[in-house]
């Protein structure tokens, strides 16, 4: 009878250690940016804007000085986790120099965004298409939008990708296949015992409201027709490059890997091979005409120039 009496506590035990594994390992310092756009000469406004849950996201509006009402194509930048919209500003001296208006924001319970008990990939998501919203009351032209993300904010971009179809191109740079294998990975990696693991993913599943199967990239990306560029760095020791490899191997003919040696997983962007492919890509798919600022050369020189990681 005792022994019958200990499997409840034991099933509560492990309960509670999972509770605590997932609260304390992605728990978001919230750390607001340190400099906007204006560091390097470039005109932006600093907005907040409605998403999911009531909550408000902090965000810049980077427009083009010449460009009409919907004359050029808009790119939605989306950081990783733990990170802020300044994580986005190598990629926006680039991308606004190429032509692009851009949206730029901070994911809830990152940043200057509202605070958020638990923020998730499919959060993000969800801020992805409140940013895709904003964009276009500020005049984007809905069938001119692409999404570039880093790392869980790339994984994000397949999922909401897969939901919305005013996405017409998307770039992610180090996303991972599935989350509950990353969940797996870390969790060996911190020595959690194997009992652990099984709860500690059903209490995910509990808090995020969906299974993690479900969601994954990997079984979101087939549902995606638009272009898509993979990116991933051979040395990506966070989120290794065999997530891109079945990333690709999920999707179709419009889903392309550009796998990047001596990279890891948050410098592909300073690779050579990188901004000729994701500008050449994006113009392919967004642009209705080539754009002289958006020769290699220049890429080069911002890159070059940057000082960025």
């Amino acid at each position: 009878m005792t022994a019958w009496l200990a499997i409840p506590a034991v099933v509560v035990l492990l309960a509670v250690v999972g509770m605590t594994a997932v609260s304390r390992h992605y728990r978001v310092p919230q750390v607001p940016h340190r400099r906007t756009p204006a560091t390097f000469g470039i005109a932006f406004e600093g907005i907040r804007f409605p998403t999911a849950g009531n909550r408000t996201l902090h965000g810049w509006w980077i427009p083009l000085e010449q460009a009409s009402e919907g004359s050029a194509p808009t790119l939605v930048l989306v950081h990783g986790w733990s990170r802020n919209v300044e994580r986005m500003l190598p990629f926006i001296r680039v991308l606004h120099a190429a032509g692009y208006q851009l949206l730029a924001f901070d994911a809830r319970g990152h940043g200057s965004s509202d605070a958020d008990s638990s923020p998730n990939m499919l959060k993000f998501s969800q801020d992805i298409r409140a940013a895709l919203d904003e964009a276009e009351r500020r005049g984007a032209d809905a069938g001119r939008l692409g999404v570039l993300g880093l790392s869980v904010g790339g994984a994000a971009t397949i999922h909401a990708a897969a939901q919305d179809r005013r996405i017409r191109a998307m770039v992610t740079v180090g996303a991972f296949a599935n989350p509950a294998d990353l969940m797996r990975r870390e969790l060996r990696a911190k020595g959690s015992p194997g009992l652990v693991i099984p709860v500690v993913l059903r209490y995910a599943e509990h808090t995020i409201g969906a299974r993690l199967d479900v969601i994954a990239p990997e079984h979101q990306i087939p549902r995606i027709s638009v272009p898509v560029l993979l990116v991933h760095g051979l040395d990506d020791v966070i989120i290794p490059a065999e997530n891109g490899r079945r990333l690709a191997a999920a999707g179709g003919d419009n889903v392309k890997l550009l796998e990047l040696a001596g990279r890891g997983h948050s410098d592909c962007n300073r690779d050579p091979r990188f901004w000729p492919e994701v500008t050449r890509h994006l113009e392919a798919a967004l642009t209705r005409s080539t754009r002289t600022t958006s020769s290699p050369g220049l890429f080069t020189s911002v890159c070059r120039n940057s000082g960025e990681e």
